[in-house]
């Protein structure tokens, strides 16, 4: 071989190995992805890895297995909006101004003022998506492509907010179906609530398909298994469970093929994965229904039922695989932790969460960031939770009084009921059962005192504190390219 020739080789291997090199640097140095999935109504025993029966949930077992249990993990409300206000923004829902469940007459929304997760990886130019329910305002200037989002397919609010709700529609318009801010569908029915779940999947793999060589965030907030349930026909009849189960296995279904994705574009090792849920399961619902499991109530009460998640979030080689955090968390904390991770600017008004890292890498000696939790339901702060107390103030609460739930789709009436001022020791008596606070004054008074600080911030029924911030209002200009539910849109210049 002449040297001409052996230094041409040479020349040419030097160059691929330059070439390796830098993409795998390249590939080290990229922002990590980060994809939320976010289930409707599901209860703290609802999936195979915190205790569900009568139906498997295999993707979900093997995203615990490889990833982390959190058992102990909060959402600020237990009903649909107020629950994703705290997600999106970080921020006790109370102080953003969005309580309970917007439906179609609602006129207001979340506020351009706020910073949403997506606005916040847009600073370090993330793509963003999201596809599912947005609850968060139906009007244009309140959908997620005004809020961060690049792109938006799903409903604008709750599956069961159209005429054909379980207990009478006459007073809904037509269910209509988005993408960005036009209306795509006016008019979603039966069979195409059947096939929303595989229309957000199949959206959020394209997506990553489409993304895989740039950081982003995708939003995945499914409408299931909220009622009415709808399942596609991959699923039906395939548990034991009926109907209910049959939904939950499709949901598993959906995060396998997420997960799926996100392995075969080689993007594992550089993604986050929170998969968690909204509130509680809707009992009044009864076979309809997930459950809480051994916590205390459901959706719609700030008892750990309404209000404490199954969750697990998963990211290989950053996340200890089979491990499990009893930390309590939260989901205002989702959004400072992303943050923390790309070194984002916070948004500049304040918010409530604060960056759980450690405690999701499982770091030694991690601790939560936070002295206390607090729940609210509406205005009115109703429980709280340091460390391993959960101390309720007194307030009514729904019941079903240990009655079963409805059958079919069709709910019963709950029962009101009243609790007094109650601690309860959360480590010895998961169940919110019995109450110490007669044999922990110190504990009593400790908590006594951070709950009148935070009155004084975001206020206590009437009492608004100094805190709270308006949400988004629909405005004269506004009115120009409103849309009514059910009717087609004339315009997306919003």
């Amino acid at each position: 071989m002449n040297l001409r020739l052996m230094l041409s080789r040479l020349l040419i291997v030097a160059l691929l190995f330059a070439a390796l090199s830098t993409a795998a640097a390249s590939a080290a140095e990229r922002s990590p992805n980060f994809v939320v999935i976010y289930i409707d109504d599901m209860g703290y025993g609802d999936i195979g890895p915190f205790g569900a029966e009568g139906y498997q949930t295999p993707n979900l077992d093997r995203m615990a297995e490889e990833g982390r249990r959190f058992t102990d993990f909060y959402v600020t409300q237990a009903v649909c909006s107020a629950s994703r206000a705290g997600l999106m923004t970080g921020c006790y829902n109370v102080r953003v101004g969005i309580l309970g469940a917007l439906n179609h007459t609602a006129n207001h929304g979340i506020s351009s003022d706020e910073m949403t997760i997506a606005d916040v990886v847009k600073q370090k130019g993330y793509a963003t998506a999201c596809f599912g329910k947005w609850h968060l305002g139906h009007h244009p200037k309140f959908l997620p492509t005004k809020h961060g989002f690049d792109e938006y397919v799903g409903l604008p609010y709750s599956n069961d907010m159209w005429p054909g709700h379980p207990t009478g529609g006459k007073n809904y318009p037509p269910l209509p179906l988005i993408e960005g801010t036009k209306v795509i569908d006016a008019d979603v029915t039966s069979q195409d609530q059947e096939q929303l779940t595989t229309l957000y999947t199949e959206k959020a793999v394209d997506f990553i398909n489409r993304n895989k060589d740039r950081p982003f965030f995708l939003y995945v907030p499914h409408s299931m298994v909220h009622v009415p349930l709808y399942v596609s026909d991959k699923f039906r009849g395939k548990s034991e469970r009926g109907l209910f189960g049959d939904v939950v296995m499709e949901i598993d279904w959906s995060v396998g093929q997420i997960l799926d994705a996100i392995r075969k574009n080689k993007l594992d090792k550089n993604t986050l994965v929170v998969f968690t849920a909204d509130n509680g399961p809707w009992l009044s619902y009864g076979d309809h229904a997930g459950t809480a499991g051994p916590l205390r109530e459901g959706k719609g009460t700030m008892f750990d039922g309404g209000c404490r998640e199954p969750a697990v979030m998963w990211w290989p080689g950053k996340i200890p695989a089979g491990s499990v955090c009893a930390t309590p968390a939260m989901t205002v904390d989702i959004l400072p932790t992303i943050a923390a991770l790309i070194d984002a600017p916070l948004p500049k008004n304040k918010i409530d969460g604060k960056s759980i890292w450690p405690l999701i890498a499982a770091e030694p000696g991690a601790k939560s960031p936070h002295e206390a939790y607090f729940f609210y339901y509406g205005p009115q702060l109703h429980a709280m939770r340091m460390g391993r107390w959960k101390l309720h103030f007194p307030h009514d609460y729904r019941t079903l009084s240990g009655r079963k739930g409805g059958a079919g789709g069709i709910p019963v009436n709950y029962d009101q009921a009243q609790i007094e001022l109650s601690l309860f020791d959360l480590e010895s008596d998961i169940a919110e059962s019995t109450d110490v606070k007669d044999k922990q004054p110190e504990v009593l008074a400790k908590m006594q005192q951070l709950a009148d600080a935070m009155r004084a911030d975001l206020g206590d029924g009437r009492n608004p504190g100094i805190g709270r911030r308006e949400p988004g209002r629909l405005e004269e200009s506004d009115l120009r390219f409103h849309w009514e539910p059910g009717k087609p849109n004339e315009t997306e210049a919003h």
